[in-house]
């Protein structure tokens, strides 16, 4: 039976210390923002007529 406590110990550790680094990140680090515009070469529209 402690074998099972430790085990549950451990993975509740790990898991716990994985949700602390992501809502780090979430929480903490923003991205940069900026613009971004590509050019579309052979593209070709057709309109439908009413």
């Amino acid at each position: 039976m402690p074998s099972l406590f430790r085990f549950l110990f451990i993975v509740g550790t790990l898991s716990g210390l994985v949700f602390a680094g992501l809502y780090f990140l979430a929480t903490e680090l923003e991205p940069e923002q900026r613009e971004v515009s590509y050019k579309l070469q052979d593209l070709q529209v057709d309109r439908l007529e009413e």
